[in-house]
């Protein structure tokens, strides 16, 4: 007896800890360990996850890299391609200013330098360049430049493109260039 006057057993072999007779004293022992091991797997699957995850992004990291790169050095080749094309021109061109230097038929001349340009137009045409066919057209703000207005010699030619300054081009069917040009009003 305790000092209270209550009966508690003195040793602990007397003490039932189980507080369900049915179930014997392991059995509650065990199931928290089944729930530890679930943990476990729960947390594995989860790292495993983590890794995925994280190799992905690299893998994507990785990808954005090499793609950047990719478009550099095509960028640089494509620029290369044309330069290449036109060094051919170059070379007439060298070759048309010693003969300028040193002929003094205009003609032979003039028709040297007009097979340079034809040489050039083609070399760029092959590329996609086009030019714009602007003059008698109606102007159009989109494919045209408008530098001045000047009265229109007829009541046809009103709001129609009389001159040229600049020529516009497309490149592949897009503008790079619009026509610097002049209205009829």
């Amino acid at each position: 007896m305790n000092e209270q006057g209550k009966n508690i057993p003195e040793n602990n072999d007397d003490m039932d800890i189980n507080t369900d007779e049915n179930l014997s004293g392991m059995s509650h022992l065990n199931e928290p360990v089944a729930e530890d091991s679930e943990l476990e797997k729960l947390k594995a699957e989860l790292e495993e996850s983590k890794d995925k995850y994280l190799r992905k992004i690299a893998e994507f990291e990785n990808f954005k890299r090499r793609n950047a790169k990719e478009r550099m050095e095509l960028i640089q080749t494509a620029g290369r391609e044309v330069i290449v094309d036109l060094l051919e021109v170059l070379d007439d061109c060298d070759r048309a200013q010693k003969q300028i230097e040193t002929s003094t038929d205009v003609k032979e001349i003039r028709d040297g330098a007009v097979l340079i340009f034809n040489k050039l137009r083609n070399i760029l045409q092959s590329r996609g360049l086009k030019a714009m066919q602007s003059i008698n057209e109606e102007f159009n703000p989109d494919l045209h430049e408008a530098v001045t207005e000047i009265a229109a010699p007829s009541e046809k030619q009103k709001s129609k493109v009389l001159d040229e300054i600049a020529k516009g081009y497309y490149l592949n069917d897009k503008i790079i260039r619009h026509a610097k040009v002049v209205v009829g009003k």
